[in-house]
């Protein structure tokens, strides 16, 4: 089912043995973003554009990231190959910010998200597998029980990132915040978490052979029947602006504020109490031979390109290198093309291909 990774131990009782304490808790947390920065300076985490692949590694990952037309770049995105030393995992996360602090929230969130998540997980193992009365003989009572750790991990974790969110001083997120779409991938095993709109689309190959999108995340808009509902039963207000029609937007009840295009996002707390949330929907999947990538990407890319047409983009890109590159340059075309007289949006992709290139077996890392 899993283990402690031996390195987190020993920095996990380390710092306890500094401070005197245990080596749980905040120290946890302390040896998670240890791990990080080691992590960095070995290159298996990826901040910016480029590729990341680890020999040895399943993983290949490509990331691409273009400013859009109204100002600071509010997307940014994070690749954590060997995950809390774990040969077997990866951490892929992508940010979309919005508000005059929107880039500041997003990389905060991207920054915290990574080691808080890590610790979270490695206490929840610990604490169930020393549990007696958890009985995970079976197979898929052993999936299930994973899966259920990994979704734990994932709600504590986004409820502690709000939480020190809005007590940051430094980074005022009363106006602002930032969806987050992210994966872990642990063997045969992704898991997804989703707070806002960005959303993840999974290639996977039909009986023909042909590459068939399946799409892993909802999008979570205030035009949703559930998100809607919520917001007007806090009373909030959703409606959409006489020049934006099927633009539905989460207002306050008594100003046309903030104007959210999405339902769930970190930050935002002059409208937390009217109906936003930043609670993830957690899901799974075993990938089987006939998944081959995924691609998580922010709105900028599925406002202009379908489920369907991202994958066939992916599929045709001859160097798997240059394949979030050249899906974010066919959505900037769509944007022209689509939305004229529209200032574009942020436009932002990852793709984690499932099987590493044999032609490359080693980080690569370009700044956009």
């Amino acid at each position: 089912m899993g283990h402690f990774s031996s390195a987190f131990s020993r920095l996990a009782k380390s710092f306890a043995t500094k401070k005197g304490g245990s080596s749980d808790g905040c120290n946890g947390r302390e040896a998670a973003e240890a791990m990080a920065k080691e992590a960095k300076k070995n290159h298996f985490i990826l901040h910016s554009s480029g590729t990341i692949n680890v020999d040895g590694s399943n993983n290949f990952a490509s990331v691409f990231s273009k400013k859009g037309q109204k100002g600071v770049n509010q997307d940014c995105c994070v690749v954590w190959e060997e995950f809390g030393c774990q040969e077997d995992m990866i951490f892929c996360g992508i940010f979309d910010g919005h508000g005059p602090w929107g880039h500041f929230v997003a990389k905060r969130v991207r920054e915290s998200m990574p080691p808080s998540l890590l610790c979270n997980w490695q206490e929840t193992l610990s604490q169930t597998s020393l549990d007696p009365d958890v009985d995970v003989d079976i197979e898929t009572e052993k999936k299930q029980h994973r899966f259920n750790i990994w979704k734990h991990s994932y709600l504590k974790t986004c409820a502690a990132i709000d939480r020190e969110l809005k007590q940051n001083r430094k980074i005022d997120s009363f106006f602002s915040g930032t969806t987050a779409l992210s994966i872990v991938r642990q063997g045969e095993l992704i898991v997804i978490a989703n707070v806002g709109d960005s959303r993840a689309v999974l290639a996977t190959a039909s009986d023909d052979g042909s590459l068939v999108a399946v799409q892993l995340t909802v999008d979570f808009k205030p035009s949703l029947r559930q998100e809607e509902e919520r917001i007007l039963e806090c009373q909030g207000r959703v409606f959409c602006l006489e020049d934006e029609p099927g633009v539905h937007r989460v207002w306050l009840p008594d100003e046309e504020s903030p104007g959210l295009a999405m339902s769930r996002a970190f930050g935002d707390y002059c409208i937390k109490e009217y109906g936003l949330i930043s609670v993830p929907e957690v899901t799974q999947r075993n990938i089987s031979s006939k998944d081959q990538f995924v691609v998580l990407a922010t709105d900028g890319v599925w406002d202009v390109i379908s489920n369907q047409e991202a994958v066939d983009i992916v599929c045709s890109t001859a160097d798997r290198t240059e394949s979030a590159k050249h899906l974010v340059e066919c959505a900037m075309r769509a944007w022209k093309r689509k939305r004229r007289g529209i200032a574009m949006d942020d436009i932002s992709a990852i793709c984690l291909f499932f099987h590493s290139s044999p032609s490359l077996d080693q980080v690569d890392a370009t700044l956009d």
